[in-house]
C-alpha cells in the first residue's frame, strides 16, 4: 500500500490527471455519480423525518463501487478531485459516504482547468468536502423530487396518465406556452417604408449609387403614394451633415449561457451539443471548466492572452480589462470559459471539437483586444417641394479593426442591418434621384424561443444555473412528456404592394414573399398549453418566475451557509402539499376544451379538446344532446392545427375521412387516421403517414409509393429456427419481429443496414430476457413477481408493487424465491385494500399514497 488514490468523475479526466502526477498517485473514475434517490414507486424522502433523503447505489454502479472499494483499501490515502460545481461537490461527499470515509479528514481538490500547473498547484493545496454546498445541491435534488413526485401524480389524474412536471422545468414550458401565444394574439398591421437611391461621384470620381430613408413610416398606400406625389420635380441636396466618432467594445469571455448560445447562433449546436462538446474539451485539458456563470479570467490568463496578441496582432491591437460579473451568485473564484493554452489554435478531436474550441479561443482573444474604432457619417436630405420632410442617409467607415480583426459577437435580431460607406459628401450638394420606392412591410411578432434564447431568458429571470439550463431545456422536450417539440416550419406566401417614382412617374406593382417560416425554433404541444394552465391557475406560485428565482437564490444561501437546508425545505413544502391535497379534491380534470360552434348536419355542439389518450380531438355531440347508447363522433386534428387555433371550418373537414384514393391491384386504397395517426389501408395492411404528410392531401401515387416501401421493408432480413425475422418501426422505435416476438432494436445498431446475424443476436438475447424474466408467475390470478432494473417487484394486472424491505434493505430474487402466493397476495392487499373483491379488476384501483 504505497499509493495514494485519487477518484474523478470520468475515465477521460483521470487519464488526463494521470499524466500530470507522479506515481505516488493512482487516479480511478467514479463514472459520475455512485449513489442518488431511490427510483421506482418511493418518494425516496422521509418527510417526517427532517425531509432525510432515501439514497441508493443503483444496480449499475455495483461494480463500480465494488472496484472503488477494493482500490481505496489497497492505498494510504483517498482523495477526491471531482468538479468544483455543486453537484460536483455532492459527488465527493457520496463518495465518502459509500467509500467509508470520513468528511473531516479526506482531501479534497479543485481546479478550474486540467494542466500540469493547475493540478500540481491543487495537489498543493487540498481542503475538506464543503458540506454547505453538499447541503445546496441535496436540497435541489429533494425538493425537485418532491415537487417533481406530487405534482406528476396530480397531473395522473387531473389530465392523463404518465405526464411528469417540475420545478424549474413547468416554468420553462410557461415560458414558452406564453410566447406562443403571444405570437398568435399578435396583431399584424402593414406599414411602409420609403427608401431613395441617389447618385454621387465617389473618391475615385466614379458616380455610384447610396441611399436614404424616410424617418416617416406610413400607415396605408394613400400616405405612401402622396409622399413620392410631392417628390415629383423636387430638387434634392444635402442638408446637413454629422460626422462623429464611435468605439465597439468586445464582449466578455464566455460564461456556460453565452457560450449556448453563440454555439446556436454561429455553429448551429443545440444546447446539449455544446455541453458534452466542452466537456470533452475540458477533459481533454484544452478549455477551463465549462459550467460557470463567471467572466473573471486569472492574472496569469490575462498575462499569456496577451502576449499572444502583442505576438500576432501587435501593441495596438492590446487592451487589459478585468471582467467583473454582474450576477449577484457568480463566484469570481471561478474563471470564464477560455483556453487553457492560449498559444494552442488547433486541437487534436473531431471537426465540433475543433470548431468549438476556436470560438472560445476567438473570444477569450478578442475580450483583451482594443475598441474597434468606426466613424459614423449621417446625411440629412432636403426635398425642395416637401420643407416639412427630409430623408436620411447613414454610413459607417471603420478607421480601427481592433478586436473585429478576431471576433463579432452574433445576435438574435433578425432586423438588424449594417451601414455602408457613403461617397464623398458636402453641405449644400444637390443630389441626382435615380429612384425611389415604398414598400409595403408588416409589423412583426416576437420571435419563437430557440434553445439558446431561452437559456438566456433563463438567465435574466434567475431561474436556474450553469449546470442546469441543458438538462431542464432537454426534459422538456422529451418524448413521453410531450409538451415542447424543436422545429422547422414552412412559412406562408404573403403579398405585398411597391410603389415607384422613376422620372417623376409612379408605377405600382406586387410583390410575393414567405412570411412566418422558422428554423429550429421551440414550439409548445397542445398538452403542454393544457399542463402549463392547469399548474398556473391552482399554483401561481410555484409559477411565478420571480419566486422561482427566489428559490435559486435561497440555494445559493445555504451554500454560503446562511440557511438550513431542511427548514428551507420545510418552508416551501408544506403549503405547497396542501395547495396539492386542495387541488386534489376540487379540481375538474383539464382538458383544454373549447366550443367552437354547431355541426349544420346534425344541429348538435361541435367542440375540441384533450382526449383520455393525450391527443387532441374534434367531437360532435355532448352528454345531454346524444341517446342513451350513442356515442360522439370523433376526429383527429388536421395537421398543423392546434385546440387554440383551429376553426369550426378546419374542424369540420376533420370528418372527411377516411378518403377512398382507388383502386390497386384489386384491392381499395385508402386514407385515414386513427388511435397512432394517419395512415394508408391496403386490405388487412395499414401504413402509418411519415410525419408531416396530410392525409387529406396524399395522392393515389403517393400512396401507392408508400405500400411499396412497406412491402420492400417487410421483406424477411433473415431466418431463426426456420422463422422468417422482419424489422420494423413502431410508436416505441425500430423493431425486428420474429413469431410472435417483438425486440427493440437499440441505438448502437446501424437500423438501415442491420444483419441478419444482428437480428439473430438480438432475439436470442430477448429470449434469454424473458426466461429470467419471471421469479413466479401466477397466470390465473394475474399477478407476477419479476426482475427489474431496480429489483424484484409483483405486478398486480396494470399495477406495479414494491416489495417490502427486509432486514432494512430491499428484497433481493433470492428471497423473492421463497414467497408463496398467500404471501404476495397479502403484499398486494396491505397496499390496495380491496384489490380481491369481485367488483374490483386488477390494476385498476387507485393504490394509497404512503
Amino acid at each position: 500500500m504505497t499509493k495514494k488514490l485519487l477518484i474523478v468523475e470520468s475515465p477521460a479526466k483521470a487519464k488526463t490527471i494521470e499524466k500530470f502526477l507522479g506515481s505516488d498517485f493512482s487516479v480511478r473514475s467514479s463514472y459520475g455519480h455512485i449513489r442518488d434517490l431511490e427510483k421506482g414507486n418511493d418518494l425516496a424522502v422521509e418527510v417526517e423525518n427532517n425531509y432525510r433523503p432515501k439514497y441508493v447505489v443503483p444496480a449499475d454502479k455495483h461494480k463500480t463501487v465494488k472496484e472503488l472499494k477494493e482500490a481505496a483499501n489497497k492505498s494510504d490515502e483517498v482523495w477526491l478531485a471531482t468538479d468544483e460545481d455543486r453537484e460536483g461537490e455532492a459527488i465527493s461527499w457520496h463518495l465518502c459516504e459509500v467509500l467509508g470515509l470520513d468528511t473531516a479528514s479526506t482531501k479534497r481538490i479543485v481546479f478550474h482547468e486540467i494542466t500540469k500547473p493547475a493540478i500540481q498547484k491543487a495537489v498543493q493545496n487540498p481542503r475538506l468536502v464543503n458540506m454547505n454546498v453538499v447541503n445546496a445541491q441535496q436540497a435541489r435534488r429533494v425538493l425537485d423530487r418532491l415537487v417533481g413526485w406530487e405534482l406528476s401524480g396530480l397531473l395522473w389524474k387531473k389530465v392523463k396518465g404518465q405526464l411528469s412536471a417540475g420545478r424549474v422545468q413547468s416554468v420553462a414550458v410557461k415560458l414558452i406556452v406564453e410566447r406562443e401565444r403571444e405570437i398568435q394574439h399578435f396583431n399584424i398591421t402593414p406599414f411602409f417604408r420609403v427608401v431613395a437611391l441617389f447618385l454621387a461621384k465617389n473618391a475615385q470620381g466614379k458616380v455610384v449609387n447610396f441611399k436614404a430613408e424616410s424617418p416617416t413610416r406610413f400607415e396605408d398606400s394613400a400616405g405612401a403614394e402622396n409622399f413620392l406625389k410631392k417628390c415629383i420635380g423636387a430638387d434634392f441636396s444635402v442638408s446637413n451633415i454629422e460626422v462623429k466618432p464611435t468605439r465597439r467594445k468586445p464582449a466578455p469571455p464566455f460564461t456556460t449561457s453565452t457560450l449556448q448560445q453563440e454555439a446556436s447562433r454561429k455553429l448551429g449546436f443545440s444546447v446539449n451539443r455544446t455541453m458534452s462538446i466542452a466537456q470533452k474539451l475540458y477533459e481533454a485539458g484544452f478549455i477551463t471548466y465549462m459550467r460557470t456563470d463567471s467572466t473573471n479570467m486569472s492574472e496569469t490568463a490575462l498575462q499569456s492572452i496577451g502576449d499572444e496578441i502583442v505576438k500576432q496582432y501587435g501593441q495596438r491591437y492590446h487592451h487589459l480589462r478585468r471582467y467583473k460579473t454582474k450576477n449577484e451568485s457568480a463566484q469570481e473564484a471561478h474563471e470564464a470559459i477560455r483556453p487553457t493554452y492560449v498559444e494552442r489554435q488547433d486541437v487534436s478531436g473531431n471537426r465540433d471539437e475543433q470548431r468549438l474550441y476556436e470560438l472560445i479561443w476567438k473570444r477569450a482573444m478578442a475580450s483583451q483586444m482594443a475598441d474597434a474604432e468606426l466613424e459614423k457619417t449621417v446625411v440629412d436630405i432636403a426635398v425642395s417641394t416637401h420643407p416639412q420632410a427630409n430623408l436620411v442617409a447613414e454610413g459607417e467607415v471603420l478607421k480601427f479593426d481592433g478586436f473585429l480583426k478576431v471576433y463579432l459577437e452574433g445576435t438574435d435580431d433578425e432586423d438588424e442591418e449594417s451601414s455602408g460607406i457613403l461617397p464623398p459628401l458636402s453641405k449644400g450638394q444637390r443630389l441626382d434621384l435615380e429612384d425611389m420606392t415604398a414598400t409595403e412591410r408588416f409589423t412583426r411578432p416576437p420571435a419563437r424561443f430557440t434553445e439558446a434564447s431561452l437559456v438566456k431568458k433563463l438567465e435574466e429571470l434567475g431561474i436556474g444555473r450553469p449546470s442546469t439550463y441543458a438538462p431542464t431545456i432537454t426534459k422538456i422536450m422529451e418524448d413521453n412528456r410531450g409538451y415542447v417539440t424543436k422545429e422547422s416550419r414552412e412559412g406562408e406566401e404573403r403579398i405585398f404592394q411597391i410603389l415607384t417614382l422613376k422620372n417623376n412617374t409612379i408605377s405600382k406593382k406586387s410583390g410575393k414573399e414567405i412570411t412566418g417560416a422558422t428554423k429550429n425554433v421551440l414550439y409548445p404541444s397542445d398538452m403542454g398549453m393544457i399542463v402549463s394552465d392547469f399548474l398556473d391557475s391552482y399554483f401561481d406560485k410555484i409559477m411565478d418566475y420571480g419566486f422561482t428565482a427566489s428559490v435559486e437564490a435561497e440555494f445559493d444561501h445555504i451554500a454560503e451557509g446562511k440557511l438550513d437546508w431542511a427548514r428551507m425545505i420545510d418552508t416551501f413544502y408544506k403549503p405547497f402539499h396542501q395547495t396539492v391535497e386542495k387541488t386534489l379534491k376540487e379540481a375538474d380534470r383539464a382538458s383544454g376544451e373549447r366550443i367552437l360552434g354547431t355541426d349544420p348536419a346534425s344541429g348538435r355542439t361541435i367542440l375540441v379538446r384533450m382526449s383520455s389518450l393525450g391527443k387532441p380531438v374534434v367531437q360532435i355531440g355532448t352528454g345531454e344532446e346524444l341517446d342513451k347508447k350513442e356515442k360522439p363522433r370523433y376526429a383527429n386534428l388536421r395537421p398543423g392545427k392546434t385546440l387554440e387555433n383551429v376553426t369550426l371550418e378546419d374542424a369540420l373537414e376533420s370528418f372527411q375521412l377516411p378518403r377512398t384514393l382507388g383502386e390497386y391491384e384489386g384491392e381499395q386504397l385508402e386514407v385515414n387516421t386513427g388511435r397512432y395517426g394517419p395512415y394508408v389501408k391496403f386490405g388487412t395492411q395499414f401504413i402509418s403517414l411519415p410525419k408531416g404528410e396530410d392525409p387529406f392531401e396524399i395522392s393515389f401515387d403517393r400512396a401507392v409509393q408508400l405500400l411499396q416501401a412497406k412491402k420492400e421493408a417487410d421483406k424477411p432480413v433473415g431466418y431463426f429456427e426456420g422463422q422468417p425475422i422482419t424489422k420494423g418501426k413502431g410508436r416505441f422505435g425500430p423493431f425486428v419481429k420474429w413469431a410472435d416476438l417483438y425486440v427493440n432494436v437499440p441505438t448502437r445498431v446501424n437500423f438501415d443496414q442491420l444483419t441478419e446475424q444482428q437480428a439473430v443476436e438480438l432475439i436470442r438475447q430477448k429470449i434469454e430476457k424473458e426466461a429470467n424474466r419471471y421469479i413466479h408467475h401466477w397466470p390465473e390470478e394475474n399477478i407476477s413477481v419479476e426482475n427489474g432494473r431496480w429489483g424484484p417487484f409483483i405486478k398486480f394486472g396494470k399495477a406495479i408493487i414494491n416489495l417490502p424491505r427486509i432486514e432494512g434493505g430491499k428484497m433481493t430474487a433470492d428471497h423473492a424465491r421463497s414467497l408463496s402466493l398467500a404471501d404476495v397476495r397479502a403484499m398486494i392487499e396491505k397496499e390496495i385494500p380491496g384489490a380481491f373483491d369481485n367488483k374490483k379488476a386488477p390494476g385498476k384501483t387507485s393504490r394509497k399514497k404512503k
